[in-house]
């Protein structure tokens, strides 16, 4: 049995996708992107087996139709869809905000079609240094990393296990969760990244002496400041910010005491109070690093 999986949104998560998906003899590969121009590029790294122009046209004989695209385009984009799906599709989407997500799909999708949310990490060969859109797509960008995965209460077991089984393929590892923890997990390692970087832009750009902090501000400075490229523009980070605003709001919180801390250490002279916090991190940092390698050892997944 044949099954046609539409990916909308070829950047690098949805082309990787695609690519990852080659040769598999029972999946035709059907894909869209708003820039022709992306979609055609996809194709011809071969991530694709079709492209379609036409959004609505793109999902009318799809079993899997996975959302690889800003969530400031989600509702949207679930609006165009929703009376061209077939019954029985699973909708999968990348988003970092599963609970709006969920609500949305509720909202716009007919009855008898499902949503399983999909919170991807790449592979720990890729955590550093990989650039973004569809040339940095990689079959393996996946391979040997984790989704996480949840569904709202009531979806088949079925549903489940086809995002379950497309994890697989992909060479990654399936964590089970629900809406709430996701959105939890996804405020701290993808959401605060990006608006602490934010912060320090602000902080630092336009500032006096940025004219000449500017031409001193090296690898630092744009390491610190990378993770908010890995934001499709500034209205999908806000609105996955203020969709998920609970968990970022704690979170942010929680960011701001440990700046107090270090700030009060550096304040008062405090010369061990400094340097513990500092030690502590970079052994947090090493720890991480550490275990993700160990994931990606354990596992016995093949992409």
């Amino acid at each position: 049995m044949s099954v046609q999986i539409t990916i909308i949104g070829l950047g690098q998560v949805g082309t990787s996708i695609g690519l990852a998906l080659a040769g598999q003899k029972n999946i035709k590969r059907v894909g869209h992107d708003k820039d022709y121009e992306t979609a055609r590029q996809s194709q011809k790294a071969g991530a694709v087996d079709e492209i379609k122009v036409n959004l609505p046209s793109s999902v009318t004989d799809a079993n899997v139709v996975i959302l690889s695209i800003p969530l400031s385009e989600v509702r949207e984009t679930l609006g165009y869809i929703a009376q061209d799906l077939q019954e029985g599709t699973v909708i999968l989407d990348t988003a970092p905000a599963k609970t709006t997500v969920g609500t949305w799909f509720n909202e716009l999708i007919p009855q008898g079609r499902y949503y399983v949310g999909l919170a991807p990490a790449a592979g720990a060969g890729y955590l550093h240094g990989i650039d973004l859109g569809v040339h940095s797509a990689r079959a393996d960008l996946f391979s040997k990393g984790l989704f996480m995965i949840n569904a709202p209460h009531g979806t088949p077991g079925e549903a489940v296990k086809l995002a379950t089984d497309l994890v697989e393929l992909l060479g990654a590892q399936a964590m089970i969760s629900d809406s709430v923890e996701a959105d939890g997990l996804l405020a701290s390692t993808h959401i605060l990244p990006q608006l602490v970087s934010a912060a320090l832009l602000d902080a630092t750009v336009d500032q006096p002496g940025w004219a000449e902090a500017r031409k001193v501000a090296a690898r630092p400075y744009a390491s610190a400041t990378a993770a908010l490229a890995y934001h499709d523009d500034a209205k999908s980070l806000g609105e996955a910010a203020l969709g998920n605003r609970e968990n970022v709001v704690r979170m942010i919180d929680a960011y701001i005491t440990s700046l107090q801390k270090l700030r009060d250490g550096i304040g008062e002279g405090d010369n061990k109070s400094v340097i513990e916090f500092l030690e502590d991190a970079v052994k947090a940092r090493d720890r991480w690093l550490k275990d993700a390698a160990n994931t990606a050892k354990s596992l016995k997944l093949t992409p």
